[in-house]
């Protein structure tokens, strides 16, 4: 792979080309809940549980399983007195107070982002404002978030919701959103809430995080001349399906998501020239050059890799294990 740092200059001497978006895969709050399960199972050793997939990856939660990590969907499958870590995506209250019932040892793998947004729906539910969550029904991270004021929080998944919403005091409306929602279909469904509620109060910073922004970014500047989009990610990854509709709304031909190579068809590449690659914010980058070879392997040239960002963010350890590996470290 050729990466340079800068936009790509085609080869003429080839009809091929593969471009790569940069940035792509783990963002930082991924990085941070992978790492907490990694160094939990060093530190107290096997098995630690994690409530739900630690990331939307099944990759990554094989191979956390491969070492003794746990995966429940509810805490009441986990031993009264274990450790358990709750995923990235958040938890609400509810959750937390059960797991204190339990005597569960916790740890709080919910990225930073995620929790602004929690902390943001119940600085708004204190001053008694109707909040509109822009989310998926279902997603853990909107279960999260709507369970820190769930008598003030409706979800709103799209636009043809709005009509239907009724508030106590159209003064009073706040919204917020899933971090990893698409931005362009955010803004519009934010633009019809502010058509029948103009005093309309956005939160005080972008609850979309700034890796899906990227991301999508990225994968809007290599997929207009695109003939094949390949996305790598797991189905239950919102980042990742994200990524594939941008491709398509931003030009190109065909796109699809992938765990990894060998869910590519080879019928996809049958005519085609330009093959733009990306990953979602739960991949690792191995996943992404299992593809750039196999697409080696059938006549594609060496990726260009394509900068619309760079990313330097890095996010503490949970508290909690912090102070338990610092006193490891005593002993």
């Amino acid at each position: 792979m050729t990466d340079l740092g800068l936009p790509p200059v085609l080869d003429p001497e080839t009809a091929k080309n593969v471009l790569l978006a940069a940035p792509r895969g783990y963002c930082a709050g991924v990085d941070r809940a992978v790492i907490t399960v990694e160094k939990a199972l060093d530190l107290y050793g096997a098995p630690v549980y994690v409530r739900k997939q630690i990331v939307h990856n099944k990759h990554v939660v094989a191979n956390l399983e491969s070492r003794g990590a746990i995966f429940v969907e509810e805490l009441d499958e986990v031993p009264e007195g274990r450790t358990v870590v709750f995923s990235a995506h958040g938890v609400s209250p509810a959750v937390h107070a059960q797991a204190a019932d339990r005597g569960l040892k916790t740890i709080d793998a919910t990225c930073p982002l995620v929790t602004k947004v929690h902390h943001e729906a119940k600085r708004f539910a204190s001053d008694d404002y109707d909040i509109l969550l822009i989310g998926h029904e279902g997603h853990e991270e909107v279960e999260g978030t709507a369970g820190e004021a769930p008598d003030h929080i409706q979800l709103v998944q799209s636009p043809a919701d709005v009509a239907g919403i009724v508030v106590r005091d159209p003064a009073k409306v706040a919204w917020l959103s899933q971090t990893t929602l698409s931005v362009d279909e955010t803004l519009e469904t934010v633009a019809a809430i502010r058509e029948k509620f103009p005093l309309l109060l956005d939160p005080p910073s972008d609850d979309i995080c700034y890796a899906t922004q990227n991301r999508q970014l990225a994968i809007k500047e290599i997929s207009a001349e695109a003939d094949l989009v390949i996305v790598v990610g797991s189905r239950n990854s919102s980042n990742s399906v994200r990524l594939v509709e941008v491709a398509l709304e931003s030009g190109a031909k065909a796109s699809y998501l992938v765990d990894d190579h060998t869910e590519i068809d080879e019928a996809w590449l049958e005519g085609v020239e330009q093959v733009s690659v990306t990953s979602g914010a739960s991949v690792p980058e191995d996943l992404v050059e299992g593809v750039l070879a196999f697409l080696s392997e059938r006549g594609f040239p060496d990726a260009r890799a394509v900068h619309s960002a760079e990313e330097s963010l890095i996010f503490a350890l949970p508290p909690e294990l912090r102070r338990d590996l610092r006193a490891a470290q005593k002993a």
